[in-house]
């Protein structure tokens, strides 16, 4: 599998386009905000001849969340969502206002709750779902078990830990989701965050202060 990471707008988001040997592609977390970013995204597809088959998206925050209504009416694909977070893509005009973000396009409709199922594919790519939540409620990670990748969205980052002041949030459902699924898939797995760069399960286990204090009993979760 093949990823291609940009971070887009004010949130230096990153969105990823993950495609294999037979061109076909999913966008995940499409947070193109600005004419300048739709063009540079749709530029590595259309000059890497890929076809887009879905978009697929941890979450629903507004900054993941921007570029989704533009390559819908592009590509006329599928937008995936875990149910639970479809309260946020209803607000999500709101969420910006509060940032001064504004959302262009339409709120974009969810085609597929995530919930239902428990594998993307695309080409000749599985990758498997994880409910992830305390970030947000509906929060998902995705997984390829073949060449050890994990998309982790907005739970954990390298060094640090997703907020969970927002609404939906849970300090302690965040915690369980790292510590009882994320952590068991292996120290070798690869990790993009939704923000700033890859990192390890092994580096985060050794120097990620919000998982250690937790392993080593000096924080209850």
């Amino acid at each position: 599998m093949k990823i291609a990471q940009f971070a887009f707008n004010a949130f230096q988001e990153n969105t990823y386009v993950l495609s294999d040997e037979t061109g076909e592609c999913i966008i995940v977390d499409p947070g193109n905000a600005t004419m300048r970013e739709n063009e540079i995204l749709t530029r590595y597809i259309d000059d890497n001849g890929l076809k887009p088959v879905m978009i697929v998206n941890t979450h629903a925050h507004v900054d993941h969340l921007a570029g989704v209504s533009f390559l819908k009416d592009s590509y006329h694909i599928p937008f995936a969502l875990h149910g639970e977070d479809e309260f946020l893509v209803r607000s999500a005009p709101v969420q910006g206002r509060l940032y001064g973000f504004e959302l262009e396009g339409a709120v974009p409709t969810v085609d597929i709750d995530l919930s239902r199922q428990n594998t993307v594919r695309f080409g000749n790519t599985e990758l498997e779902i994880f409910h992830t939540p305390g970030h947000s409620p509906g929060h998902i990670s995705l997984y390829d078990k073949k060449d050890k990748v994990l998309l982790t969205g907005d739970v954990l980052f390298r060094g640090s830990i997703g907020r969970t002041d927002l609404p939906g949030g849970d300090y302690h459902r965040l915690m369980r989701s790292i510590i009882g699924t994320l952590i068991p898939l292996g120290r070798e797995v690869k990790v993009f965050s939704g923000h700033g760069p890859s990192t390890t399960i092994g580096h985060e286990l050794e120097s990620n202060p919000f998982i250690t204090e937790v392993i080593e009993g000096e924080v209850n979760f």
